[in-house]
């Protein structure tokens, strides 16, 4: 009975780990919507394909250990072996080196890293937009510098042109966080923080609080709409007749 049981867990864990793994090889990821969701994207699919083989080989392994010694009433140490120890510690320095070259190259990136967000970036069409945004309890306002436009709680930007975002606070702890931009940045009092993106679809995206910062905080959103460049130059122009 003990045989039975064992030999339909190892069966059930095979088949759901190799259907989990096919799943997420022939997955095909959604079109990222800027040049910051597209690179956490592609690093998040180099290391499924890393991750994904190493998690089979584990379990089967596991699974094997189980069905195999699953009788025996005299376990004995396991033998010392140096080779397969060099082995896998050699195998495992390989990959957390991958690993972390991979993640180096992503946070070195200025649409990324805050840090080098003031980098020069790739060339694209039209200057870059210049953005401040001013975070408070509970709102967001959005400068747009060069155009005398200001306005509340909707961020418009060209799609397809770099973009650059200053953003400061005018009291607590806030973070800008807008999920399907790949965009999060913390806006801290007494500091400038910058971020930058392009956006390569136009659309209607959700922008967040991401940092508790009081009573209204589930109540301090935004939304970010990206337009084309005719689009954005004639709502800019409507702005500014509206004031």
């Amino acid at each position: 009975m003990g045989r039975v049981r064992v030999t339909r867990v190892a069966q059930f864990v095979v088949v759901a780990l190799g259907i989990a793994l096919i799943a997420g090889l022939l997955a095909s990821p959604a079109a990222a919507q800027s040049v910051n969701r597209n690179a956490i994207d592609d690093l998040n699919e180099q290391l499924l394909y890393v991750a994904l083989p190493l998690v089979l080989f584990v379990e089967v392994t596991l699974v094997y250990a189980l069905y195999r010694f699953r009788n025996n009433e005299n376990p004995k140490p396991t033998a010392k072996d140096s080779a397969l120890e060099i082995t896998w510690t050699a195998a495992t320095g390989v990959i957390l080196l991958f690993v972390g070259i991979s993640a180096f190259f992503v946070l070195a990136n200025p649409y990324i890293s805050p840090a080098a967000a003031s980098q020069p970036a790739a060339e694209t069409a039209g200057d870059p937009v210049e953005i401040e945004v001013v975070a408070y309890q509970w709102g967001w306002e959005f400068r747009y510098q060069g155009e005398n436009v200001t306005t509340q709680k909707q961020l418009v930007l060209p799609v397809d042109r770099d973009v650059r975002v200053s953003l400061t606070t005018r009291d607590v702890i806030h973070s800008f966080y807008v999920p399907q931009l790949g965009l999060k940045q913390d806006v801290i009092p007494g500091q400038t923080t910058e971020l930058r993106t392009r956006a390569t679809e136009t659309g209607e995206y959700t922008l967040y609080c991401a940092e508790l910062c009081g009573v209204g905080h589930t109540r301090m959103h935004g939304t970010v709409v990206v337009l084309s460049q005719d689009d954005y130059s004639a709502w800019l122009d409507d702005q500014r007749t509206d004031t």
